[in-house]
């Protein structure tokens, strides 16, 4: 007999249940995030004499086998770099962006680039039927005969499809419109997106098959549906661009077998997206010349990035100075431009200050502060700095340069890009190999930088 069905308030962030509506959640203090959901009761179970089936028994950490699954290489280095060399056996991934970034074609041209290297791959669309994905893939020249289209919402039917023909790997787009027939809800509400991501769990964990799942975002760019969805996945990636750029980034913010410090850089092209293994190139291709321009190295996991920050002051039209920051932490900004007044004597309280990060990357190590620093002072004297010089160095309040970390693999990135002088932090000199024919200039501090540069 069916159980009885009863209506609770579950929140959209953390899945905190309450039986009345309650403006914030209780559990992860957001606002306006607990929605109506119609659960089923189950039925009381019969009261039999026999003892309740036992479950596995423990054992010992030194007896649990140790598997070397290895890993499988998309061919797509890019793709392979932020999934931490390539994909786990049984791992279950999860990649999220605004709609139109470019997700279902990447994963077309993954599972392409896997079926020609003799896996069978199953491609499982909601969105769109067969007919339109195989002309998308036309577009992409993709047409291996191990490639297999399935459209489909029921998880049911998929798992069963998943069962009968074992492919090697499985993608599913998107999780947002997969339901299960079990589940009175409807597809994309907070308990279908849940215990459809966990029988796809549950199925890549038994059978070993990786499983994709492609995951909408909401309006503040987060992954739509509970957040245990992100606490069930092995690997989260994010896709991040804007229509006025070509170029993509993919940036993992979970990852179990890897580091969350990499990203993946993509342009846009009519036949899909192309790698940029040179992402330095291309963050300078269109560098400014003017007045407010300073390169850094910075540290995208473990490849070095040069990056332009471009600065803009002005003296103010309204009674307060404007401060704004783009790809740099503002309350960072507002230090450096402190650091400049009361150290290096520039008067900056009746200038606006605008900073950018050119190219759409976002930086958040300190070693940035060097660059972002020597723009304003450039911007505030309308002097231009020398194009063949980059920084490199964290500042402090007291105005001295203090030394970054991976020194030596900034150097090697900024005299392959053919810059022959590098301002960095004195102590970084001591014990590291720089390539000849670079000028390293070590510092002490803000004002021996403004004396070389200004």
């Amino acid at each position: 007999m069916a159980g009885k069905t009863s209506t609770v308030y579950q929140c959209a962030q953390c899945g905190y249940e309450s039986r009345k509506w309650l403006g914030k959640c209780p559990e992860c203090d957001q606002w306006n995030t607990l929605q109506e959901v119609t659960v089923r009761e189950a039925p009381a179970a019969k009261k039999t004499s026999a003892p309740p089936a036992l479950g596995a028994d423990p054992i010992s950490l030194r007896d649990v086998p140790m598997e070397d699954f290895g890993r499988v290489s998309t061919r797509i280095g890019e793709l392979d770099r932020v999934l931490g060399g390539g994909i786990v056996q049984g791992s279950l991934i999860l990649i999220g962006g605004d709609p139109g970034i470019g997700k279902s074609t990447l994963l077309l041209q993954a599972a392409n680039s896997l079926a020609e290297s003799g896996y069978r791959v199953l491609y499982v669309t909601g969105e769109e039927s067969t007919r339109q994905v195989a002309l998308r893939a036309g577009r992409l020249g993709a047409s291996s005969a191990q490639l297999f289209l399935l459209a489909d919402t029921c998880v049911e039917q998929i798992l069963h499809q998943a069962e009968v023909s074992h492919p090697d790997f499985l993608v599913v787009d998107s999780i947002q419109t997969m339901y299960r027939e079990d589940v009175s809800s409807s597809s994309g509400s907070i308990t279908q997106v849940r215990e459809c991501a966990s029988s796809f769990m549950r199925f890549a964990k038994d059978s070993g098959c990786p499983v994709f799942l492609v995951g909408h975002v909401t309006k503040a760019g987060a992954l739509a549906g509970p957040r245990i969805l992100e606490h069930m996945v092995d690997t989260v990636l994010y896709f991040e661009g804007d229509e006025q750029h070509t170029y993509r980034i993919l940036r993992a913010v979970k990852n179990r077998f890897g580091s969350t410090n990499e990203i993946g850089i993509f342009e846009m092209r009519d036949t899909g997206m192309a790698e940029i293994p040179n992402p330095s190139e291309m963050m300078l291709i269109d560098r400014s010349d003017a007045a407010g321009s300073a390169v850094t190295a910075a540290m995208e996991g473990t490849r070095p990035v040069l990056v332009e920050l471009q600065a803009l002051v002005c003296t103010t039209a309204f009674g307060n100075p404007r401060r704004m920051a783009t790809g740099i932490d503002y309350n960072r900004m507002v230090l450096l431009a402190a650091v400049l007044e009361k150290r290096a004597g520039m008067r900056l309280s009746d200038q606006d200050i605008y900073l950018n990060v050119a190219g759409g990357l976002r930086l958040n190590e300190p070693a940035a502060d060097l660059a972002a620093l020597v723009a304003i002072a450039s911007g505030l004297r309308n002097q231009r700095l020398p194009q063949s010089t980059a920084f490199l160095g964290e500042v402090g309040l007291s105005g001295e340069i203090r030394p970054i970390s991976r020194a030596e693999a900034r150097l090697q990135e900024c005299y392959k890009a053919g810059f022959s002088t590098v301002l960095l932090p004195r102590r970084n000199l001591k014990g590291i190999k720089i390539p000849d024919g670079l000028d390293a200039v070590g510092i002490a501090n803000v004002g021996d930088a403004l004396k070389l540069m200004l």
